[in-house]
């Protein structure tokens, strides 16, 4: 170990214990806003850069931007749904159609979100075990229960604020452990004087590298749970932690992008996986590849309870609150656990995939309609035709994407 990796874990510790303070763990803001951060900043951060760099090679930082820029075309849609739609959805100045459509939606997300929870958590039981001599499916996937179900406990003892608290302690140790490695990324980029790398890109068509650009952005899903947590958050502060919880993550993914590249010519050819920049990230500083494993395990975790607070927050509103909350984690997590040993999750996970383009979709279908029916004059022509192609986008994409996770 050397002085640098020992500034690396100070980074860490320092930015971790700050976060863990009371004063910022009870923040209301920031509360309201690790839910969706924790959910964008999942699963797919480790794979995105190898990922990228199979699909565009060194216009990867390009690929990132464009991901990006789609998310937050889809957040500005949720985030009127939040201010507009919500008060008018089950009152007598909703329509019939919007009525639908909010139900069609709501059905598709709860479906994505617990295979989703249960793809999160299967991986990280996959990654505690990898490094020992007890990875096998059975072992995996009993590890994987033991952990959805004390998730689902704390949902039921303790509401939301609970599961808000096991969540906020797996980000802060994780977004501690991204910035430790983007300082890492930075401090090797300037030592070696390389900010750009001549990555060999995919030898598949246009058509097909466009349809896994596509399947990529559920790379950065995860901000439309502040669209249920209603019932502890304003409208308006919803909105805006959504809107502040996409920006910092989009600052991460394309930093990290950016700075990794010249990296990634260490990459063996074909291991675009969760491993795959663990492993490379040992030529940058030694300590690194521990540091991510464990922020791998934060990630998992966080986005497993991300998901499952927004599908409680469904359920409850769904319901009309007949079933609150409380209740409905554990049902969720049931289902979950039940998918873990019936099915096998790296191939359902494709299905979440395109499910939750197609919740996107139809809130923005939703938003359409919520535009016709407030809006008057050049602004609703013009937000009726940008949310028009938005949906149009995104129903190539269910129909199209090849699917990134």
């Amino acid at each position: 170990m050397t002085i640098f990796d020992g500034v690396l874990i100070l980074i860490a510790l320092v930015l971790a214990g700050w976060a863990l303070t009371p004063k910022a763990r009870n923040n209301a803001w920031w509360q309201a806003t690790v839910t969706p951060l924790a959910s964008i900043i999942g699963s797919g951060f480790l794979v995105v850069a190898p990922l990228l760099a199979a699909v565009a090679g060194s216009l990867a930082v390009v690929a990132m931007l464009i991901i990006v820029a789609l998310a937050f075309a889809i957040g500005h849609v949720i985030r009127f749904n939040i201010r507009h739609a919500e008060s008018l959805e089950g009152t007598p100045n909703g329509s019939r159609n919007l009525l639908l459509a909010t139900r069609i939606s709501n059905v598709s997300l709860s479906v994505a979100y617990v295979i989703s929870v249960a793809f999160y958590i299967r991986l990280l039981a996959s990654f505690a075990l990898s490094m020992t001599p007890f990875a096998n499916d059975t072992i995996e996937a009993a590890l994987a229960t033991a952990i959805l179900a004390a998730i689902g406990l704390i949902g039921w003892a303790k509401g939301l604020k609970g599961l808000e608290m096991v969540e906020t302690v797996s980000v802060s140790i994780k977004l501690s452990i991204i910035v430790a490695l983007l300082v890492a990324l930075f401090v090797y980029n300037f030592d070696h004087g390389v900010w750009s790398a001549n990555l060999p890109k995919s030898d598949a068509d246009m058509l097909t590298r466009l349809r896994m650009l596509g399947g990529m952005l559920l790379v950065v899903q995860g901000f439309e749970t502040s669209r249920y947590l209603g019932r502890s958050y304003s409208a308006d502060m919803r909105a805006r932690t959504m809107l502040w919880a996409q920006v910092s993550s989009a600052v991460i993914y394309v930093l990290f992008v950016a700075l990794v590249v010249p990296v990634l010519i260490y990459l063996p050819s074909g291991a675009a996986d969760d491993t795959a920049i663990i492993e490379v990230s040992g030529y940058v500083a030694w300590i690194l590849p521990f540091m991510l494993i464990f922020a791998a395990l934060m990630s998992q975790l966080s986005a497993g309870i991300a998901d499952t607070v927004g599908a409680g927050g469904l359920v409850a509103e769904e319901t009309g609150n007949r079933v609150p909350e409380r209740l409905a984690y554990p049902a969720l997590i049931a289902f979950s656990i039940a998918l873990i040993w019936l099915f096998d999750i790296f191939e359902v996970i494709a299905i979440a995939s395109r499910t939750f383009a197609f919740y996107y979709m139809m809130q923005t279908v939703i938003g359409i309609i919520v535009t016709r029916k407030l809006l008057t004059g050049r602004k609703r022509a013009a937000q009726l035709i940008w949310f028009s192609l938005l949906a149009g986008i995104l129903a190539l994409i269910v129909i199209f994407a090849i699917p990134a996770e």
